[in-house]
């Protein structure tokens, strides 16, 4: 197993983390990888990296879908990630391929954060 930190710096924010897994697994065995993440108010997806709007338009979604100013039952005020959290997941597959990621040609590895800032750890394991 293999442990990443990622520190957000906003409430709400993506953070492509393709790099980083990319180094993290370098010169390591197996033909799939597994990212999880064992926070509950922040998520992981697979997306198109190469246009920022794309990623844009799914936070804003995301928003429209759970706003946080909603009126929930949950008192700590965060209920919204919670809720955007279980939309995303908390883990992604990967295929690997010629020691890489078998990601499309467009794809990247995103964290999503709906409740920072925050520290975050990330768990990533190859089979």
């Amino acid at each position: 197993m293999i442990e990443l930190s990622i520190k957000t710096t906003k409430r709400t924010e993506a953070i492509n983390i393709t790099s980083q897994v990319t180094h993290a697994i370098r010169k390591k065995e197996g033909s799939l990888l597994h990212i999880y993440t064992p926070h509950t108010t922040c998520g992981l997806i697979i997306n198109e990296e190469a246009d920022p709007d794309v990623i844009g338009d799914i936070m804003a979604a995301l928003d429209r879908m759970a706003p946080s100013d909603y009126p929930y039952a949950h008192l700590e005020g965060n209920s919204d990630a919670h809720i955007k959290a279980v939309l995303t997941g908390s883990s992604v597959s990967i295929p690997l391929s010629g020691g890489g990621l078998n990601l499309g040609t467009w794809q990247g590895i995103f964290f999503m954060e709906f409740d920072g800032p925050r520290e975050r750890k990330v768990t990533i394991t190859l089979i």
